[in-house]
């Protein structure tokens, strides 16, 4: 038995051989060495953080873009091929450059005078101190050792806590998860901290929902052109970059339809910018985003209709299916399979199907090719560069 040739990466990141054998932190085109060990081979990296493998943020930061690119595409051809489906054309994947993460969740702990900010190790609670970062944007690392500082303040001795921050228009909103604030002092290093620190919003929770303690003008996101007012915790592409790939990939998805249903519509990330040409009616089962999207389209002046409607509980039926010309669904990591299943018998032409997990959208395009729809691209997009996580793009016909 000799050295063998890592060929692929498996789908937890692993380096993989012919026969099966895994590796971590191995690439394809390295060796595996009878004792275990690694020969780095021609897409093996130098990782440009100090912090991996042991942050659980990234687990792919050793291979290079070419091999990065295969593992997303590898990923969601697996998926269909599992559901019986031969892959259409596959574009190559668009990945978000470094330090472009507009939204992340760190996690604080305090333990005697020791205050840690970062991830967690993969599969471990423990904290990885950050003392770097190649994901997250300038905007959002910046506030890693400030937010020491305050958590040394405000946080008790063994106390854990949540910062949740997104970059939006007018700087970052940072939410405090899982930690209490309620005297005096606190309460003014609090808003000395987000004055100091030039901070869209903070918010409190302490377990039942946000209490917003900082927020001197109204919170927006642009999308399409349009601000939209962000309520604290509503869902974000994870980069910007990101969001117009994908954007970019609707809108040649659905072509020139006049009439457009946007389900599982968000704050509009689709919506709006589909609305710039089109009348689109938006379904949203979250009543906060949907409020914000139904303000900000009819300030702009943008023909877009509204409805706070569960797609699971209540799907669009055929029939209100068959209005429009397209639609555009973009659910949640569990897919669409209620909307798919009137989807299926529908007799709109084209669908612009968006996922964050390749194995129910194999699952839900399964149901729709036995409809009679025929799936003719899919465009892999990596928000989360250097991770497992695969996202994409595609577009169904008839």
């Amino acid at each position: 038995m000799t050295a063998e040739l890592i060929v692929r990466i498996a789908s937890r990141g692993d380096g993989i051989t012919a026969d099966g054998r895994k590796s971590p932190q191995a690439a394809p085109g390295d060796w595996l060495e009878l004792d275990g060990s690694v020969t780095p081979g021609p897409h093996h990296v130098d990782p440009p953080c100090r912090h991996f493998p042991t942050c659980g943020g990234c687990q792919l930061m050793h291979v290079d873009d070419e091999s990065y690119g295969g593992f997303a595409v590898d990923k969601i051809v697996g998926a269909l091929r599992q559901q019986g489906i031969e892959p259409p054309e596959m574009a190559p994947i668009h990945l978000s450059p470094p330090r472009t993460r507009r939204r992340a969740a760190l996690s604080i702990e305090r333990k005697g005078r020791v205050v840690r900010v970062g991830f967690h190790e993969e599969a471990s609670h423990r904290i990885v101190d950050m003392a770097e970062c190649h994901i997250l944007a300038p905007e959002l690392f910046a506030l890693v050792a400030p937010l020491r500082q305050l958590m040394a303040r405000l946080l008790p001795d063994r106390g854990t806590a949540t910062a949740q921050m997104t970059l939006t228009d007018s700087g970052v909103d940072l939410a405090l998860e899982g930690m209490a604030a309620p005297g005096l002092e606190q309460s003014e290093a609090l808003t000395m901290f987000a004055e100091g620190h030039g901070l869209a919003r903070l918010s409190i929770d302490e377990g039942f929902g946000p209490e917003t303690r900082w927020e001197p003008d109204a919170v927006t996101v642009t999308l399409g052109g349009v601000k939209v007012p962000l309520s604290a915790g509503a869902f974000l592409q994870a980069t910007a970059d990101g969001e117009a790939a994908l954007v970019a990939a609707v809108i040649d998805a659905i072509g020139d339809a006049p009439t457009i249903a946007d389900l599982f519509a968000g704050l509009g990330t689709f919506t709006l910018p589909l609305a710039a040409r089109a009348k689109v009616y938006a379904a949203e089962g979250a009543r906060d985003p949907m409020l914000a999207l139904k303000g900000a389209a009819m300030q702009a002046g943008r023909a877009v209709f509204p409805e706070h409607r569960d797609l699971f509980r209540r799907p669009l039926s055929t029939s209100e299916l068959d209005r429009f010309a397209a639609i555009v669904l973009d659910p949640p990591r569990a897919g669409a399979r209620e909307q798919v299943a009137t989807l299926a018998a529908s007799t709109a032409s084209r669908l612009a199907y968006v996922s964050c997990n390749p194995a129910t959208f194999a699952r839900d395009a399964r149901a729709l090719i036995a409809g009679g729809w025929r799936l003719d691209w899919i465009r892999p997009v990596g928000q989360f560069r250097w991770s497992t996580h695969v996202e994409l793009a595609s577009r169904f016909s008839r």
